[in-house]
């Protein structure tokens, strides 16, 4: 399908659901989608995200398919949001209204925040705004390491603010983030701005040095096995519930088998153990026999990255804090310019 053709249906849906729900204030779109061109065509494992603005917080839907687009549904409410410069100053949402991603807007107030955002997306002192929000997320993350509690736990609070030195270029270069390609947009980025060469240290802070195509393609077998047995026992409500489904999978593992066949195999990675986390969280509650049980496929691919032990992701959070400063002035010039 066109990402045209997608983001209408995600409208359709938007108008059908905002039928029979009164209390809906508007949506928009975020995400990859928002960015490709109308003719482009939206890959089977990319889902199109729509942000629900409620005036109470609501549980997300997740992730579905509806009108042949896989949708994930995510409520978001007026505080959310906050004003105008709260939104961009917001490395989360100010992509979402620099381009024409509403989707509904009965209250007009969508229309104003799009207004202002869309004018003063790439003034460099929101764009400096945003990028130190990131820095901020990563320095919190990794600073408040524990390192006690479940190995899914521990690998996910070392992973997800390590990777968000991938998301700092994507910010400071007015592209929108993303999450699963986060390593490959950033590569891109660097390269437009004439500073690819950085982009390897940045890759290591993720794996340590490299991980080989075929051990990769390993880990991503024994998560696809992890995936299935996780979604089959699935009934405790987490925040990625949605995620961990059979309307899922195809994002999980067809989504990371497109990165390795592509040659980004050592970027597949942050993908592939951040989904593995999230079901060892699932079977940790849900089927805790099943996670001891393939809890070996999740430790290798830990291993591989070099973090499995509290010491080691201790060791390794200390080397990204120390090149963060580093970065952050080489980002900064990439906002200058």
């Amino acid at each position: 399908m066109r990402a045209g053709a997608a983001r209408a249906v995600a409208a359709a849906w938007v108008r059908q659901y905002a039928a029979r729900e009164p209390g809906v204030q508007g949506a928009f779109l975020s995400g990859s989608v928002l960015a490709m061109a109308a003719d482009a065509v939206l890959p089977p494992w990319s889902d199109v995200d729509v942000l629900v603005v409620r005036a109470e917080a609501v549980e997300k839907l997740g992730k579905f398919r509806w009108g042949g687009v896989l949708l994930e549904v995510t409520f978001v409410t007026w505080a959310d949001l906050g004003a105008a410069e709260d939104v961009l100053g917001s490395w989360v949402f100010a992509g979402c209204f620099r381009g024409d991603g509403v989707l509904a807007d009965p209250t007009g107030r969508l229309a104003g925040l799009r207004a202002r955002v869309s004018a003063e997306f790439a003034d460099p002192v929101w764009v400096r705004r945003r990028c130190a929000g990131v820095r901020a997320r990563i320095e919190a993350g990794l600073r408040g390491l524990e390192g006690s509690g479940p190995l899914h736990e521990q690998v996910t609070a070392w992973l997800f603010p390590t990777s968000l030195t991938a998301v700092l270029p994507l910010v400071a270069g007015l592209v929108e983030p993303t999450v699963r390609r986060r390593y490959v947009v950033a590569r891109e980025v660097l390269a437009a701005y004439g500073m690819a060469e950085r982009y390897a240290a940045v890759l290591e802070l993720l794996d340590g040095g490299g991980v080989s195509a075929g051990r990769v393609a390993e880990h991503l077998a024994g998560l696809a096995y992890t995936f299935d047995v996780a979604a089959g026992v699935a009934r405790t409500r987490f925040p990625f519930s949605a995620d961990i489904t059979a309307a899922g999978r195809p994002v999980v593992v067809d989504g990371g088998a497109a990165l390795v066949a592509a040659g980004w195999h050592r970027e597949a990675m942050f993908w592939i153990v951040a989904t593995y986390a999230r079901c060892h969280a699932v079977l940790a509650v849900d089927a805790p026999e099943r996670g001891v049980e393939l809890a070996p496929l999740f430790e290798a691919a830990v291993a591989d990255l070099g973090v499995l032990s509290a010491a080691q992701r201790r060791r390794r959070a200390a080397e990204v804090l120390a090149f963060l400063p580093g970065w952050c002035s080489a980002v900064r010039a990439m906002v200058a310019r």
